[in-house]
């Protein structure tokens, strides 16, 4: 373990300790072993949210941009893009990262095989898809059964989306509501820019408008929102912050929420109340909403034992 993990981690805990002092009580962390298991998860939390900045430190090589690479990764890929000022097929990969995820065993296999239209010469890039999504519909309607073979699947958090056309909210069908949803701006950075600008606006009011404007696209709830939004900032697209863990849609990190903050995950305290509770933990903890969003969904599944969880 580096002296760096060692100093958070003394940090963190004094921070939680500060919180009980001012008065918040978290007896979901009573039990010393509770709460070293939580300060780990945090610590795990931080480190996945830091390290889209931490590739983006590096050199990255242009095969993690070619879907024909074997090396392809759609998140270096879409630093990669930023690097080179191309928000937009930033944005666009994000986008494909979050919908398809990347699965346990075969990576980003089904995103690269989808953004490099199987090696058929071309890929699905944004100009491409932007101006006519039905055709990049279409080709996932054509070729749903071979992108369901050879090992290519959707991420754990996306298990439940489907190739298969003949079934309702397909792959296709959420392209083409994201698309319509991003050009109602004509781009994804006059999208965000939208967001950013209106009167009185600042990088979290943004977030939230967003968020709650991303309901247009298919398929993507509460997590798939949260994901993509907060990568949209990680990967230094927009200057967006997130303002709340959306606790009231959660599941996982609301059991996290109620163990933390009321000792036991059925705790009778309303969602209203947790994300002001949360809100006072950030003030002092001072991660983030999405550090804290991931480490209490985490944190709930072994309180009492720290376990790597990943997604």
């Amino acid at each position: 373990m580096t002296q760096s993990k060692q100093a958070l981690k003394a940090s963190l805990s004094t921070k939680l300790d500060r919180v009980i002092n001012d008065g918040l009580q978290l007896p979901g962390i009573n039990a010393l072993e509770n709460k070293a298991a939580f300060v780990e998860q945090l610590v795990e939390s931080i480190r996945r949210v830091e390290y889209v900045a931490v590739i983006g430190s590096r050199a990255i090589s242009a095969n993690r941009a070619d879907p024909s690479s074997d090396f392809f990764d759609p998140i270096r890929a879409a630093v990669l893009m930023v690097q080179a000022g191309n928000l937009e097929e930033a944005s666009w990969l994000v986008f494909l990262a979050t919908h398809f995820g990347k699965a346990s065993r075969t990576g980003w296999l089904l995103t690269r095989d989808v953004y490099g239209a199987l090696g058929a010469g071309y890929n699905w890039t944004w100009p491409l898809v932007s101006t006519n999504p039905v055709a990049m519909s279409q080709w996932i309607a054509d070729n749903h059964a071979t992108l369901k073979s050879g090992g290519r699947k959707f991420g754990n958090h996306r298990k439940y989306e489907t190739l298969d056309p003949a079934k309702s909210n397909s792959t296709g069908e959420i392209i083409e509501s994201y698309v319509n949803w991003v050009m109602q701006h004509g781009s994804h950075i006059g999208l965000f820019n939208h967001a950013l600008m209106r009167p009185g606006a600042d990088p979290r009011a943004a977030f939230g408008m967003l968020y709650r404007s991303m309901g247009a696209v298919k398929r993507f709830g509460r997590t798939g929102k949260f994901d993509y939004l907060t990568m949209i900032a990680k990967a230094g697209i927009s200057d967006i912050v997130a303002d709340s863990t959306y606790m009231a849609e959660a599941t996982g990190p609301l059991k996290g929420a109620r163990l933390l903050f009321g000792g036991a995950t059925s705790a009778n305290l309303t969602t209203v109340v947790l994300e002001q509770y949360i809100q006072q933990l950030d003030s002092v903890l001072e991660v983030g909403m999405q550090v804290i969003e991931d480490s209490l969904c985490n944190w709930q599944k072994s309180p009492g034992r720290f376990v790597k969880f990943r997604g």
